[in-house]
């Protein structure tokens, strides 16, 4: 009688090193060298006589070079820079081609180009006025402040859009969607992204040293709720991070150009209190009508075969 001998059976070792680590950690390496990274970067602005004072550093050019030297480094080296490092870490280069793809993913309906570029300033106006703001009658500074409106946001989605939305939404918001859904993405990612900003909280961005202690809890709260609504804007444009940079880059424009002209009499922290009240109507409109879901396409059903009946 001959003896088939055994099969071998091969034993595949699992990866080890850096590499497989951050593909296997994606979005906790992310979220880590994001934080990381920008507080690193924040620190000189921080210490500075634009913050705590710790350090004699002056930034030339007041309040505005400060931001632009101090901030814009950091932010740049956080959301972005951690992005293309995992990425390419993860994925080599035919991650990162895929991933500088999606930059410029614009093919969406007009349609929404016109509901950002219009939606976001009129909802800031309707709930600046819901918290008792009034507006100024139209004068010349309406005019300057159309005039002003254009290269401002394009100035802003080359900076706090291109530096924080290429990270926290085109990479780590389809991850997230994977793991937790949606909805359980926005909640993950909106204090992440809070959390980012704390530490220009103790400098003149955060107001400090005047701010009340109840300002970057606001903050917070509106980074949560506009979360939702920068989901559903993300899912239901085929996922196009150009509109949700527009989205992003159009609430800080109408904040840097607009507000204090219209609503001169709107100190900074009734203007933070307009916003959480625009961003909490609209993530309940928008949790309520897509029932959770944000835009999120339902998996599609798997079709199981039916078994072929057993020959007689």
């Amino acid at each position: 009688m001959t003896m088939t001998p055994p099969t071998a059976v091969s034993v595949v070792e699992p990866e080890r090193g850096l590499h497989a680590f951050v593909r296997r950690h994606e979005l906790t390496t992310f979220f880590v060298l994001a934080l990381a990274a920008s507080w690193l970067a924040w620190t000189p602005y921080v210490l500075s006589n634009s913050g705590l004072g710790v350090w004699d550093l002056t930034f030339p050019g007041g309040v505005l070079g400060g931001q632009v030297l101090g901030m814009l480094p950091g932010a740049y080296l956080g959301p972005i820079g951690s992005a293309v490092l995992v990425t390419a870490i993860s994925g080599g280069r035919a991650g990162l081609r895929d991933w500088a793809r999606r930059l410029w993913r614009w093919r969406a309906s007009w349609r929404w180009y016109a509901g950002i570029l219009l939606g976001a300033p009129a909802a800031m106006i309707v709930a600046t006025q819901i918290t008792g703001g009034q507006m100024a009658q139209p004068s010349q500074t309406w005019l300057i402040v159309l005039a002003a409106y254009v290269p401002g946001l394009v100035l802003q989605m080359i900076t706090t859009g291109l530096a924080e939305e290429p990270g926290w939404r085109d990479f780590a918001l389809p991850r997230l969607q994977r793991k937790v859904g949606p909805l359980g993405s926005a909640f993950v990612l909106g204090p992440i992204w809070a959390l980012w900003h704390m530490p220009l909280f103790l400098t003149e961005w955060g107001g400090w040293p005047d701010a009340p202690w109840y300002r970057p809890i606001v903050f917070a709260g509106f980074c949560l709720t506009f979360g939702v609504i920068m989901t559903w804007v993300f899912n239901r444009t085929g996922q196009s991070l150009p509109l949700a940079m527009l989205l992003h880059t159009s609430v800080n424009n109408y904040a840097s150009v607009a507000s204090s002209q219209l609503f001169p009499g709107v100190g900074h922290d009734q203007f933070q209190l307009a916003l959480l009240v625009a961003g909490s109507i609209g993530a309940l409109i928008t949790i309520v009508a897509t029932r959770g879901r944000l835009g999120y396409p339902r998996p599609a059903p798997v079709s199981v075969p039916l078994e072929s009946p057993l020959p007689r």
